[in-house]
């Protein structure tokens, strides 16, 4: 049993709703036309309006100002957005501020946080929220090309959802990647072993890559949490950039901070061991068939 399915707390988010945003014409089925008709534009001020529920979930789809939001049980929920929505974005991962977006920001495959209103015979956002972690790699997975999402269609459908546990993948193969004491810069051999992780899974079928950063026991968990999500982004920008590694086919990095040492933190030699970036090569248990 490996140390990752030892640790409930070991989760990742995988946004896989990567539907084409296309325009639909009048011969074409619409997927939002649920015999609701709504005409116009969100009015300026929702203030007036009675409050609608929460919903919490993925962008399933978009047509328009229109969004198909789908929660963890499977329901779909259709809520229209304007100017007047307000789109926020919040820190985390990349460490940046809560940010004011546009609606061109919310895009498939996005988790959000969506309050809404009652607008005539539907619902309407006031307000959305989202991360900025989640919205990079949404706009990773969107940009890829439909071929790309062709070959990994039987992967998306097993993976399909917000979150996904560890033990739903199979580990195929872990490059470890050292860093000094501190510090999340890669070294000239770090960087050859990861293009050769990259290699190793461009020739495994349906392998996706999970980069997860940790450090030693050196420092204040929060100093250490933010450390191991530097060094696993350094590492996913490596992958992708210069190791040729396509974005949609990586599931979100995550910093661990000091969890599952490789080997004891009471000495330097194990510090060193310890502050690390493991790059996972994974295949669904769905997929592979084991």
């Amino acid at each position: 049993m490996n140390s990752y399915s030892r640790n409930p707390k070991f989760l990742f988010l995988l946004a896989a709703f990567a539907v084409p945003a296309a325009g639909l014409s009048a011969q074409q089925q619409d997927p939002y036309d649920l015999g609701i008709t709504v005409t116009g534009v969100l009015p300026d001020d929702l203030s007036g309006l009675a409050e609608g529920p929460e919903i919490e979930g993925v962008i399933s789809a978009r047509n328009g100002d229109r969004l198909q939001v789908t929660t963890a049980d499977g329901t779909k929920t259709i809520v229209t957005v304007g100017p007047v929505t307000e789109i926020r974005s919040s820190g985390g991962f990349l460490g940046l501020d809560r940010n004011k977006l546009d609606t061109a920001s919310l895009i498939n495959g996005l988790p959000v946080a969506i309050r809404t209103v009652q607008w005539g015979p539907g619902l309407a956002a006031s307000r959305v929220d989202l991360k900025s972690r989640d919205l990079r790699f949404a706009s990773m997975i969107h940009s890829g090309t439909e071929q790309g999402f062709a070959e990994q269609t039987a992967a998306t459908e097993a993976l399909r959802g917000r979150v996904a546990n560890i033990d739903q993948y199979n580990i195929k193969g872990t490059t470890n990647v050292n860093f000094d004491v501190g510090k999340a810069n890669l070294t000239p051999a770090a960087e050859a072993n990861l293009c050769a992780a990259a290699a190793q899974a461009q020739a495994t079928d349906n392998a996706l890559l999970l980069v997860v950063g940790y450090t030693d026991s050196t420092g204040s968990q929060e100093l250490n949490q933010e450390l191991s999500e530097r060094r696993a982004a350094r590492v996913v920008n490596h992958l992708q950039q210069n190791c040729g590694w396509e974005p949609w086919r990586m599931l979100t990095p995550t910093g661990m901070a000091e969890a599952d040492p490789l080997a004891d933190n009471e000495t330097a030699y194990g510090k060193a061991q310890n502050r690390r970036v493991a790059v996972n090569i994974l295949v669904s248990k769905s997929v592979d068939g084991i």
